[in-house]
């Protein structure tokens, strides 16, 4: 069942934005630091491969995205919604 993103929120950090899920994603928090280590998980490996995208993590009904610092949110952001209406 997809995901809606209720509200994406800037950080401190800005290469990373925290978007804000109408449901839980996980149970707990899950971190994935490259792609290797998300290759089991469905939506994490669809979000590594958006281009630019470094880190990611899940917690209850929240996903972080780390953005490497030559890459544009402005792509990134409209990538992990549709990944995230589309799961």
């Amino acid at each position: 069942m997809p995901f809606r993103v209720e509200v994406v929120e800037q950080t401190p950090n800005p290469n990373v934005v925290k978007f804000v899920l109408d449901r839980p994603i996980c149970e707990g928090s899950i971190s994935f630091f490259n792609a290797a280590a998300a290759v089991q998980h469905p939506v994490a490996s669809r979000l590594f491969g958006i281009k630019g995208v470094v880190n990611v993590l899940l917690l209850r009904d929240f996903i972080t995205v780390s953005k490497s610092p030559d890459a544009s949110w402005s792509q990134i952001k409209t990538q992990v919604r549709k990944v995230l209406e589309s799961v």
